[in-house]
């Protein structure tokens, strides 16, 4: 697999798994792109071991064999792997904590075994390793501004778990019949909801209860995040924030049909997305025209 053949393999597993996120990214830097797409392509192949509903070989032994290979090609040996080439090459060019790669594997570990969290801290925990860290790697990819890198850091996790929680939410009834159960256990008591009752065919009063008290813990995160905008270079900021508008989007969606997300799967609208990109696709060019425009004085 050679490296250009990786990353066009990244790229495709962004386009097809991540739709809103990969419009976004249209509005990047081509050069940035590409790592975006390095990042979300390992993210997905990790994150297909665990929760894909048609894989029938041992998914232990596959992650195990993923961790395997990536531990060797952190340490700068060689690897045979579709996706782990252009990873890597992105890991090495920015300078990425290894220690983040080892949360979000880890992560994806306690998902063959875990199926359920006491509360929101436990919940937390988990969602350090599977969001809150694909954050922190994108963040030099997205480019703080010069001496606001430690700024930028905290806003970066804030959006990995505000977007993962809206995931959690409106995937409820599919990460049920993984056998799985994301909102916190003392949640669902408090509000009477037995596990069982997301995996049923209508979302009930309790249960929609729920999900607006969890939709308000998202909320929280959008807002922690929000800042970090602003700590980014231009020409990352339109990427950014169409990206919040759409995953924001999705969890508008919720609440505006409800909560009613056993019933179907809560899409953001085409014709939004679209909207979406095009409101920011001006500021997109005329940032990156900007940064283009730097005087170099030879010596």
């Amino acid at each position: 697999m050679t490296l250009t053949a990786s990353y066009e393999r990244c790229r495709q597993l962004h386009a097809r798994y991540g739709r809103s996120y990969y419009l976004a990214t249209l509005l990047l830097p081509a050069w940035k792109r590409r790592h975006v797409h390095a990042l979300y392509g390992f993210a997905r192949y990790a994150d297909e071991i665990v929760d894909s509903f048609t894989m029938t070989a041992d998914r232990r032994a596959a992650l195990d064999a993923l961790c395997e290979r990536t531990g060797r090609g952190l340490a700068g040996e060689p690897v045979a792997d579709p996706v782990l080439p252009a990873f890597l090459h992105t890991v090495r060019s920015f300078g990425i904590a290894h220690g983040d790669v080892d949360a979000f594997l880890a992560a994806m570990r306690a998902d063959l075994s875990v199926t359920g969290y006491a509360t929101y801290d436990d919940l937390l925990g988990y969602m350090e390793g599977s969001a809150a860290v694909i954050g922190t790697m994108m963040l030099p990819v997205l480019e703080p501004l010069p001496g606001e890198e430690a700024a930028a850091r905290e806003p970066a996790r804030q959006l990995g778990l505000a977007f993962q929680l809206t995931n959690f939410l409106r995937d409820v009834r599919e990460d049920h019949a993984r056998g799985r159960v994301y909102l916190p256990a003392k949640d669902l008591a408090a509000y009477g909801v037995e596990p069982a009752d997301l995996g049923r065919s209508r979302t009930g009063p309790a249960v929609r209860e729920l999900l607006a008290f969890e939709a308000a813990r998202a909320r929280e995160h959008y807002r922690a995040a929000a800042t970090g905008i602003d700590l980014l270079v231009p020409s990352s900021r339109p990427c950014v924030r169409a990206a919040v508008e759409l995953y924001g989007g999705i969890l508008v969606a919720i609440e505006r049909g409800g909560f009613a997300v056993l019933e179907r799967r809560v899409r953001v609208p085409r014709h939004v997305r679209a909207a979406a990109f095009a409101h920011h696709l001006l500021a997109s060019a005329g940032a990156g025209r900007l940064e283009r425009r730097v005087r170099v004085d030879l010596p």
